[in-house]
């Protein structure tokens, strides 16, 4: 019987970034010992199937790294993409992380840091979401925390 954990990441060739390299670096630091396959695929539209995939191949959790460009017809796929990505996870019954970059939400010359922020930051979600059903986030509710941005911060009661 293996009893190491397998993870899913599923990253684009549209995408600008190699998230995908942030979020296996971050998912191996996190759990040393867990398998990690990383499957590519064209782009946001495949990411559904490529998450499918990997779930049928036992990975108890799946990231996906998409890329949206600036156009609406881009807007559209991801809306698309983001019905399909609920759709597989609720079918699997399992995490997928839908970790995107909007082109249009940054200068350009942020685009890489919001990139690796994000994408370092959901896959330590995942991690913790595989491996103890999410209770270690529990302390982290209502803090207003971000990924890719600076976090909002909790708003305290009047009390």
């Amino acid at each position: 019987m293996n009893d190491l954990t397998k993870y899913g990441i599923v990253d684009t060739t549209f995408s600008r970034v190699d998230m995908g390299r942030f979020a296996y670096d971050t998912i191996r630091k996190e759990d040393p010992d867990a398998e990690i396959v990383r499957y590519t695929v064209p782009g946001i539209k495949d990411m559904p199937m490529g998450a499918t995939k990997l779930f049928e191949e036992g990975c108890e959790g799946v990231i996906t790294l998409g890329w949206v460009g600036k156009t609406k017809l881009d807007k559209y796929s991801y809306l698309a993409t983001s019905i399909g990505l609920i759709q597989a996870q609720l079918n699997a019954k399992r995490h997928i992380m839908d970790v995107t970059v909007h082109e249009d939400e940054v200068e350009e010359a942020q685009l890489f840091s919001l990139s690796k922020d994000r994408a370092t930051k959901h896959a330590v979600n995942l991690v913790k979401l595989v491996r103890d059903g999410g209770h270690s986030l529990a302390p982290m509710a209502g803090k207003g925390l971000r990924q890719g941005y600076n976090s909002a911060g909790q708003i305290l009661s009047e009390d």
